[in-house]
């Protein structure tokens, strides 16, 4: 097995996209009776990762039924477009809210190139290819899709972005969340327990509307979630109910920061100052040393969610 592909089990495989760093940024690879979908693809770059790990499981690119993106954030839906080219048989399916900005990608591109510049774009995410409209449907909420029989159900997922949906399979009986269930980076384990922290990435962070999505996807009893950003979470319906309460809790927790911070002259240094300090006192609290690696490693997700609560803040003053 390539050395970027982990067994999750049940047909599942998280593919390292290489996006960033090692084991940050996962791509799913379904495979069930011979045939295949992807749920998130990371950005281009990472789309001959994913061919070849099609490849290392016997499998050709016309076994690919379904690519599904959580949403359309460039880590997890940036090499769609790239993608479908490659997976002559593959439809995409993608959020009502999204799917617009798949088939013509350049209010996504210019907004990014606007924040990063050209040089980064290229870097990390090259230049977005258009999803072909024909081989493209949008989402509907609880809506069912097969995959050789496998039933995957798809449920609007907001909270986190409003183009977002989750995917429940039966089978593994976990979800596929992107980033509605936060974050949880396998350098953070301590003795097999995972820790999990929220993402309010800009621009569309709703917490009222994240809280109400979790609980919805705890309706179901997952056994387990498996995130991007990274892999698989849990291993019983106790262990996913502490990781939701553990984020739900964090989610309080940063709106009060940035409710304090409100009208902060230096607002924005001292929210993520504020969040990386509250990161850190919970990672120690979970066992893991919480050093300087630690907070170098959560000091892009601190900016991030900064900048996200602002705009929040900017929301929710109207």
């Amino acid at each position: 097995m390539l050395d970027f592909i982990e067994d999750l089990g049940a047909g599942i495989y998280a593919i390292d996209t290489g996006f960033q760093r090692p084991r940050f940024d996962a791509a799913f690879l379904m495979v069930e009776d011979g045939r295949a979908a992807f749920i998130d693809t990371g950005t281009n770059h990472a789309v001959p990762r994913l061919l070849a790990s099609l490849k290392a499981l016997g499998l050709s690119t016309d076994a690919v039924d379904w690519v599904i993106p959580t949403h359309v954030h460039l880590d997890h839906a940036g090499g769609v477009g790239l993608l479908m080219d490659a997976l002559p048989q593959a439809r995409a399916l993608v959020h009502p809210r999204g799917l617009r900005h798949m088939v013509n990608p350049t209010a996504l591109w210019l907004s990014a190139l606007s924040v990063y510049g050209e040089e980064e774009m290229q870097r990390s995410y090259g230049k977005l290819v258009p999803l072909p409209a024909a081989r493209a449907e949008a989402s509907h909420d609880e809506q069912v899709v097969h995959l050789a029989g496998r039933p995957l159900c798809l449920i609007d997922s907001p909270g986190h972005a409003r183009h977002h949906h989750a995917i429940w399979d039966e089978r593994s009986r976990s979800w596929f969340t992107g980033d509605t269930f936060g974050l949880s980076y396998r350098g953070f384990d301590v003795d097999g327990r995972a820790w999990i922290l929220p993402t309010s990435t800009p621009v569309q962070f709703d917490p009222e509307a994240l809280k109400a999505t979790v609980e919805r996807l705890l309706a179901a009893q997952p056994l387990a979630m498996q995130v991007t950003h990274y892999g698989r979470i849990g291993g019983s319906v106790e262990e996913v109910r502490g990781l939701a309460a553990e984020m739900l809790a964090q989610v309080d927790e940063m709106v009060a920061l940035a409710e304090s911070l409100r009208d902060a002259p230096d607002r924005h240094e001292a929210l993520k100052n504020g969040l990386l300090r509250g990161y850190l006192a919970r990672l120690r609290a979970h066992g893991h040393a919480a050093d300087a690696e630690a907070a170098d490693w959560l000091a892009l997700d601190s900016e991030l969610n900064a900048q996200g609560l602002e705009v929040w803040l900017g929301r929710s003053a109207r």
